[in-house]
């Protein structure tokens, strides 16, 4: 199914991610090695160039193929506390864990 038409709609980590096959996508941190294969079968929605399957919740018999690329961290964010009038100011800083997956493939 190498066919750039086949899309589908998948639920990953609370997120949706509208993928293709190839695609890379980066999710919240999943508990797995570096270059296994993680299959999902929270599929949301499927095309395959004819036809769309929307699920209710899911679409039976559909899965999508990942990859474990690599895993890291996001970009700092600053978190900042004050309180007025009072003298108090704090400044925090946060990186999010990520996974970054690519896609194998779309099994319809």
């Amino acid at each position: 199914m190498e066919d750039k038409n086949i899309y589908a709609v998948i639920e990953l980590g609370g997120k949706q991610f509208l993928v293709k096959q190839g695609d890379k996508i980066t999710a919240e941190k999943i508990e797995t090695k570096i270059g296994d294969t993680l299959k999902v079968n929270e599929v949301l929605l499927t095309h395959d160039g004819k036809e769309t399957k929307i699920g209710q919740p899911y679409v039976e018999k559909a899965s999508v193929d990942l990859v474990m690329e690599s895993i890291g961290r996001g970009d700092k964010i600053r978190v900042a506390k004050f309180k007025a009038k009072s003298r108090y100011r704090k400044v925090m800083g946060h990186r999010q864990s990520q996974s970054y997956l690519t896609v194998k493939a779309i099994n319809l």
